[in-house]
């Protein structure tokens, strides 16, 4: 009998966090929320939201994790509050999108950042040119390409091997690319600060100017305009702090779960959304806010190093963008593969991915996951009117960012919903500020999902439709008689998530 080792513990836990959120985002995402917002105050708010959210979300899964401290994060949650239904639908387009489209946006990006040191390695070198599939996509295969799949399948292995390997990987990589953005940080407002672009930013810093339309004539010079305007801009910066749950994910390895991961989980976040909120008053501090709102490509981490070094800061960002995003798909490739774990484990995914190899981790739930991130790396589209490639796990990473916020709200309600159905369940932490956390949360989002509903259905929409392809997939489950509540058998037991506290040591493979 395999079983889960206890390796991590609260440094292991936070790095985990920490690694998992800082990626490439916080290096580009601000100039599309300065064209959204156009102002350097509100930008900074907008920020501040984003960090608000992320925090209270992880106060209130905190209570959950200490519930229910075994593999599976989200998926345990709301398949206990809720159904497995509703669990299986968030595994389905974690596996499907949310986890390995992450991963193979980063690894691209680590391949393209590759590509300022090694020009080699390039999108638009091909080792096989597009084959259309039709007008709009094909499939390629470039040196950036190779190269991303190339750092999925070393990463993946490596995780194989046993979680100390991961766990070392995870450690040096996350320190490294929270000093490097810590230095970026200094740098700016230390060697970077000008009077001109204090001048520009903060003169008038509440003042909108160069505003990108919202849709319908609206922007963000009025006030309506702007909370619209805030609410779209935090597609970028959740999804830039997103991930901060992941160690939930492999809460089986942890050491005294109960407690540390949800210390990790406040812990990492605070961390990295003060990080967050201070590389934007470097960038704000460096460049006129028109200079981030422009800046090639989006690189506005790129444009402030320029800015202070002409000569290598385009190259030292390329270094330290590297570094940070090949960080991150370890710890996304480490976390995700536990969820199809558990869901295999009660049935609800390939049986094969439910066992542990003799380092007890999930090397088959690994490999698949890797398999698939790595196809997802190959599928370009085209835009006839720009005659410009893209790549389909972009469109698919914006398709499924406000199903995601739907999940994330659905688990937060949970909080309130167990509290009800099941008050007696051993609660070793409860949710700081309950209620008030959770409600605060909750009103939030959902604010940001109808504003997204309302002002980007063509991104909205098909997320919903991705997650709703799940049900028949789950009928189809149960009706082969590998899923469902009822099929579960006795033996199983232990590995199906309770709300009662789970002691520290290991949890058992049947």
């Amino acid at each position: 009998m395999r079983e889960f080792s206890r390796g991590l513990g609260l440094f292991d836990s936070t790095m985990v966090v920490v690694g998992a959120m800082i990626g490439s985002g916080i290096f580009i995402v601000p100039a599309e929320m300065a064209r959204h917002i156009g102002s350097a105050g509100w930008l900074l708010v907008a920020w501040g939201i984003a960090g608000v959210l992320t925090i209270a979300g992880a106060l209130c899964y905190g209570e959950l994790s200490a519930m229910m401290p075994q593999a599976g994060g989200m998926y345990v949650y709301l398949r206990e509050a809720y159904s497995p239904l509703w669990g299986f639908l968030y595994g389905w387009t974690l596996f499907s999108v949310i986890e390995t489209g992450t991963i193979a946006a980063v690894a691209v990006a680590f391949a393209r950042f590759s590509g300022v040191l090694w020009p080699l390695i390039s999108e638009d070198r091909y080792l096989v040119g597009p084959i259309r599939l039709s007008s709009h996509y094909a499939l390629s295969l470039s040196t950036a390409q190779l190269l991303a799949i190339a750092v999925i399948a070393a990463l993946t292995f490596g995780n194989t091997l046993g979680l100390r390997y991961g766990k070392l990987i995870q450690n040096v990589f996350t320190v490294a690319k929270t000093g490097a953005l810590g230095s970026l940080i200094v740098l700016g407002i230390l060697l970077g600060r000008n009077a001109g672009a204090l001048r520009a930013n903060f003169g008038a810093a509440w003042h909108a100017h160069g505003v990108d339309s919202l849709g319908g004539g609206l922007t963000a010079v009025t006030m309506s305009g702007l909370l619209v305007a805030i609410c779209l801009s935090q597609t970028g910066s959740l999804f830039s702090a997103d991930s901060w749950h992941n160690i939930a994910f492999a809460a089986g390895e942890v050491k005294r779960p109960e407690r540390n991961v949800t210390l990790a989980m406040v812990i990492g976040a605070t961390v990295v959304i003060a990080l967050y909120v201070l590389a934007n008053v470097a960038y704000l501090v460096t460049l006129p806010l028109e200079a981030i709102q422009h800046a090639p490509a989006d690189r506005v981490g790129t444009a402030m190093l320029r800015a202070i070094f002409p000569e290598i800061g385009t190259t030292v960002m390329a270094a330290a963008i590297m570094v940070s995003t090949f960080g991150t798909i370890n710890a996304l490739t480490l976390t995700g593969a536990r969820v199809y774990y558990a869901m295999a484990r009660q049935r609800l995914f390939f049986p094969f991915a439910g066992k542990l190899n003799s380092a007890s981790v999930p090397a088959s739930s690994l490999a698949l996951q890797g398999f698939w991130a790595a196809c997802l790396v190959l599928p370009r589209t085209y835009d006839t009117a720009t005659q410009a490639w893209g790549n389909l796990y972009s469109n698919l990473l914006e398709y499924v960012i406000s199903a995601a916020l739907i999940f994330y709200l659905l688990t937060v309600a949970g909080v309130f919903r167990l509290r009800i159905t099941r008050p007696d369940a051993p609660r070793p932490y409860r949710t700081i500020g309950y209620p008030v956390v959770p409600a605060l949360y909750i009103v939030m989002a959902s604010a940001i999902l109808a504003v997204l509903f309302a002002y980007r259905p063509a991104t909205t929409w098909p997320g919903l439709l991705i997650v709703l392809f799940g049900v028949p997939i789950y009928v189809l489950i149960g009706w082969a008689g590998r899923g469902g509540e009822a099929q579960i058998t006795e033996s199983e037991a232990a590995d199906t998530p309770t709300t009662a506290a789970m002691p520290s040591g290991k949890i058992g493979e049947q």
